[in-house]
């Protein structure tokens, strides 16, 4: 009897201790983020973007303590390579087994839409910091798990009419779109704004991402009449119609999506880089509000390659995915859990962020996943391999 009472009380006090204990362990379990981008390839160098801003995003979190009690943010990377299947199958490893407690998707718009999928299926939130389909978040999903701080294309396509009709004094535009869910997104969005213009397009043009000539497009656009041209495409895609420009001798305005800032364009696209205005979300010139000022000096500092803001680039993936990163960190903090649905109705209680973009002002809600608005793009161009505001030369 007095073994049995001493193996009972022993037994209990290591119940108890064990008790103690597992909630201590499971406070220091890493709170795992997810990422599925392109990191190697014509748009690897967006891919590695995103992954500093996430990177220094983090850093700065951990080393005020991390989350939910001291918890460590942990970043797991995929490469998905630009391609949807790839995508769904690093997203598929992130979330059973890494059991990721938000998953960011990368660069092309088909592979995000595949991913959000997933995401929605598995209740997992999807942070999207660079693909720009509109169905990324608005995908009919109740509840819908996909968040974005990025640009959207149906309100990215108004501003292209309206950059091109300021700027170029353009009344005839046609389109060049690459051949896929994203260039049909911005076919749709190109259409109603024109639509509500009074307008239409003189031509609407597709193309293969890996299509090397262009010219039977682009001549059937000059014979309609083209005074502008709207093109949708990656970095590579996207240099073949320049390429095919010149090619031509056709000078004509080119207002781009930001497919051009993600990659290696001017080298790919030639001297007539220069020539195409795209969109942007961000830019590190000119004058900065101190979360800019702080994380220039934190890049130079990390980066060996970054010795100014020059080298910063492309801007929008540091920026989106910095920002994107203190947002779901702040969702994770408002669920007090990494469950799912909790940290989806975290993102609903978020009140205010001085980020780096902007301050966000409840940025989400059940109705409005997009944190960014028409009011927070700017307009780029190259001089030489810089990403410049349009107007700004480099010094």
């Amino acid at each position: 009897m007095t073994r049995i009472t001493r193996r009972s009380v022993l037994t209990a006090a290591l119940a108890a201790a064990g008790c103690f204990m597992l909630p201590l362990a499971h406070a220091a379990d890493p709170i795992k983020i997810g990422l599925v981008t392109a990191l190697s390839g014509q748009s690897a160098l967006a891919g590695e973007a995103i992954t500093r801003g996430m990177t220094v995003a983090i850093e700065e979190i951990n080393a005020k303590g991390g989350l939910l009690g001291g918890r460590k943010i942990e970043l797991v990377r995929r490469d998905d390579e630009g391609n949807p299947a790839k995508g769904v199958t690093a997203a598929r490893e992130l979330i059973y087994k890494e059991k990721v407690a938000v998953l960011f998707g990368g660069l092309d718009t088909p592979v995000s839409v595949a991913i959000v999928q997933m995401a929605n299926q598995e209740k997992v939130p999807f942070m999207g910091p660079w693909a720009a389909g509109t169905p990324i978040t608005q995908n009919g999903a109740k509840p819908n798990f996909a968040f974005r701080v990025s640009a959207v294309d149906e309100i990215v396509d108004r501003g292209m009419l309206a950059y091109a009709q300021k700027t170029f004094k353009a009344s005839k535009p046609g389109m060049i779109l690459v051949n896929n869910a994203w260039g049909e997104s911005n076919e749709k969005g190109l259409n109603a704004a024109l639509a509500a213009k009074g307008m239409k397009a003189v031509g609407s043009e597709k193309f293969e991402a890996n299509d090397v000539d262009v010219v039977p497009q682009l001549t059937r656009l000059k014979a309609a009449g083209a005074d502008v041209l709207f093109m949708v495409g990656n970095v590579g895609p996207s240099a073949q119609v320049v390429k095919s420009l010149d090619r031509m001798g056709w000078k004509v305005p080119v207002v781009s999506h930001w497919g051009p800032a993600g990659g290696r364009f001017t080298e790919l696209a030639g001297p007539n880089a220069k020539n195409v205005h795209f969109v942007q979300t961000y830019s590190f010139f000119g004058k900065q509000n101190p979360v800019g000022e702080r994380l220039i000096k934190t890049l130079m500092a990390k980066y060996p390659d970054i010795k100014g803001v020059d080298d910063i680039t492309p801007a929008v993936g540091v920026a989106n995915a910095y920002d994107g990163m203190q947002l779901a960190a702040q969702a994770i903090t408002k669920a007090g859990s990494t469950e799912g649905d909790a940290v989806r109705q975290g993102f609903y209680k978020i009140d205010r962020y001085e980020g780096l973009i902007k301050t966000y002002v409840k940025p989400f809600s059940p109705e409005v996943h997009d944190a960014l608005t028409e009011n927070d793009y700017v307009w780029a161009y190259f001089i030489d391999d810089f990403i410049l505001p349009v107007g700004m030369t480099k010094k």
